[in-house]
């Protein structure tokens, strides 16, 4: 018979609780009824490549399709290619219709199910619903083999409800497994997950990471249609965002980042291109990855709290540009990138190789960064100081391209606006790298590139480079020289505050009897604590004012302000700047004109040169009229500052104020308060 060959063909072994095969079973009940009923199998069914000889009787009082089939073809049934659950459910629905029981077990019971409802089998179907509700949906390893049964049932596993079922109760358990307090327990999974933020991102590292926990490993193998729909159920039914974000962070990073995951897509795929069909597989669930990842849970303040980070954001973005896709899913990625782009480290950008025609900056890797950077100071988002910092950095790993011209670079240094740059280090340092690489630019190209430097923040070490930097334009190198001027003028006004009100008394912690507090001078200027300063004064309060007075009137600053307004004074300098490179360009031409007249081969004077010995005579010049002290009095040992107040000391007793006018009680005092110092 050839019911005998299908079953020795072994192709019946549909479950692996299957023992003996259902086939050889259906083989022995219809020999058994054949030798019972006298009557031959005269029926033959075609589920496929398999044929079944059955009896006629069996088949039309147990199934409504064989009932209405019987009357149209009397001996051939062939069944159609949509018959869910091929040939091994009808080898089940067939041992059903001889009246045998049959052996439901969660790898058969959802092709059955399926398989009964498409032949119209009396009572079947309502016994496999019976078994998934009190046996498949009360263990999680049954529904989940269950759920992954269903794939090559679908739609009519989706209509029976067998999905949606499964579904629902894995995303239960996968609750229960968390939210209940009598069965919480740690999830090393998710714990390692937030251990990623600040990290670089590494997809094999992450795979291992999501199998630490059995049910996170369990869920990131399921297809990807039944993943999205337990991910839903999970956040219908409750389950924190810092719990559900790790879960679609798992699988993405399994089917789309991994390396391993595309090469085997790519060797698998014998029948055509084996790279085309794995990227189309990654671009299928990337698509799906962003529609299951909220915005909500990649703001500012999930990302510090590390439920997804940064760099996955950054990781998928970096293989969305070598796959296909489309115009929204890259706009909304963007956006996540964006919200959390404050967190990130230049070494999850991501940056091109070098290509021999096209330079790095018009790669789609710097455009996609380009407009994140622009989108994230178009909208104003939080740490502003940070993404700039992060953009200056990464423009000094582009800046060494050969093949970057100066106008694309002005482009890039334009994308954050001068305000929001903290400190113009890195950008100065970025500028000075394309110089030392392009050493062929004209003037105008340098100027236009060092507009964007301030020199106001610019650190004092950054200052001192500038002014020593013969590649940057003139106007740069006495800005910053002007800067630094500034800087030390600044740091000379201090020390000298620090020096006049220790001798004026106010230095002293409650002096006076007044209930004058303590000064604290600035960093540079500290007074010694050693020893304590005393609170009685050899002059009168009055002729230390009138010092004072006279003191802030040499200075300049008799209002009180210091150093007055510096940024008025820069934009003063900067004016004055631009007149002098007029005069001094004038000048050359004059002289150029002057020498072709006379033809004369003397070599003209640089103009770098002229412009340097003019800021060298100013600077002298203002050396000269406001001399500079490296130190201050609170920056000296106690000793060197009790011999200045002796020297000061002798110097006033030889002055009219302490003469023979005034009375012996102020002499006397100011004998008591000179030997109580030289008593210190």
């Amino acid at each position: 018979m050839e019911t005998e060959v299908a079953a020795k063909s072994g192709a019946g072994m549909f479950s692996p609780y299957s023992s003996p095969s259902t086939a050889l079973l259906l083989q022995r009940r219809v020999v058994a009824w054949a030798k019972q009923t006298g009557s031959p199998a005269a029926v033959s069914v075609r589920v496929g490549e398999r044929r079944f000889s059955l009896h006629k009787d069996p088949l039309a009082s147990r199934c409504g399709y064989f009932s209405q089939a019987l009357l149209l073809r009397s001996g051939e049934v062939e069944l159609p290619a949509s018959f869910p659950g091929g040939s091994e459910a009808f080898e089940v629905i067939g041992l059903f219709c001889y009246g045998d029981a049959v052996a439901l077990d969660p790898f058969n019971v959802a092709a059955v199910r399926c398989a009964a409802e498409f032949l119209d089998v009396a009572g079947l179907g309502a016994r496999c619903d019976l078994y998934i509700n009190q046996v498949v949906l009360q263990s999680w390893d049954d529904a989940l083999i269950v759920l992954q049964r269903c794939q090559p049932l679908l739609p009519v596993a989706e209509e029976l409800l067998i999905v949606s079922r499964c579904v629902e109760s894995l995303a239960f358990m996968a609750c229960m497994e968390i939210l209940d307090p009598e069965q919480r327990r740690d999830q090393p999974g998710i714990a390692a997950a937030r251990g990623l933020v600040g990290r670089r991102w590494n997809a094999e590292f992450v795979k291992e990471l999501a199998a630490r926990d059995l049910w996170i490993k369990d869920l990131i193998a399921l297809p990807f249609e039944f993943f999205k729909r337990i991910v839903q159920a999970l956040r219908r039914q409750g389950m924190k965002e810092k719990y559900v974000s790790p879960v679609v962070l798992f699988y993405a990073n399994k089917w789309v980042l991994s390396e391993k995951t595309h090469k085997f897509w790519a060797n698998t795929d014998e029948a055509g291109d084996g790279e085309t069909d794995a990227n189309r597989r990654a671009t299928a669930i990337l698509h799906g990855v962003i529609d299951l990842l909220l915005v909500e849970a990649s703001s500012p303040a999930a990302a510090t709290g590390g439920a997804i980070p940064v760099s996955f954001y950054l990781a998928l973005l970096a293989r969305s540009i070598t796959l296909e896709l489309s115009e929204e899913r890259q706009t909304r990625l963007r956006e996540l990138v964006a919200c959390n782009l404050q967190f990130a480290r230049v070494d999850d950008l991501p940056l091109p190789e070098q290509d021999a025609v096209r330079s790095i900056a018009d790669s789609s890797e710097v455009r996609a960064i380009e407009s994140i950077v622009s989108n994230h100071v178009s909208m104003q988002r939080r740490g502003a100081e940070a993404v700039a910092e992060l953009w200056d950095r990464y423009l000094l790993q582009i800046v060494g391209d050969p093949k970057l011209r100066p106008g694309r670079l002005a482009e890039l240094v334009g994308v954050i606006p001068t305000g929001d740059r903290k400190s113009h280090d890195l950008l100065y340092k970025a500028i000075d790298t394309y110089l030392v690489e392009h050493p062929g630019l004209s003037g105008e190209e340098k100027a236009t590139l060092s507009g964007h430097l301030d020199c106001r923040k610019l650190s004092h070490e950054a200052c001192i480079q500038a002014v020593q930097n013969d590649r940057m334009p003139l106007r740069l190198i006495v800005q910053a020289l002007f800067v630094q001027q500034l800087h030390t003028h600044r740091a000379f006004t201090e020390c000298s505050d620090s020096f006049r009100w220790i001798h004026s008394g106010e230095l002293v912690p409650g002096g006076g009897g007044g209930g004058a507090t303590a000064y604290t001078p600035s960093p540079g200027c500290a007074v010694p604590t050693s020893q304590p300063l005393r609170t009685s004064s050899p002059y009168t309060d009055t002729q230390g004012a009138e010092r004072d007075r006279k003191l802030r009137a040499r200075d300049g600053d008799g209002d009180g302000d210091g150093l007055g307004d510096d940024a008025s004074d820069y934009e003063t300098a900067s004016f004055r700047i631009q007149a002098l490179e007029q005069e001094i360009l004038s000048l050359k031409q004059t002289l150029q004109r002057h020498n072709t007249v006379k033809g004369s081969a003397r070599k003209e004077p640089s103009f770098r040169v002229v412009a340097a010995d003019a800021a060298t005579a100013k600077t002298a010049s203002v050396r000269r009229r406001t001399p500079v002290s490296s130190s201050c009095i609170g920056s000296m040992r106690w000793g060197s500052q009790r011999r200045c107040a002796s020297r000061i000391l002798r110097v006033f007793a030889r002055l009219a104020v302490f003469g023979s006018g005034r009375s012996r009680g102020k002499q006397s005092k100011c004998r008591a308060g000179t030997e109580q110092l030289s008593c210190l």
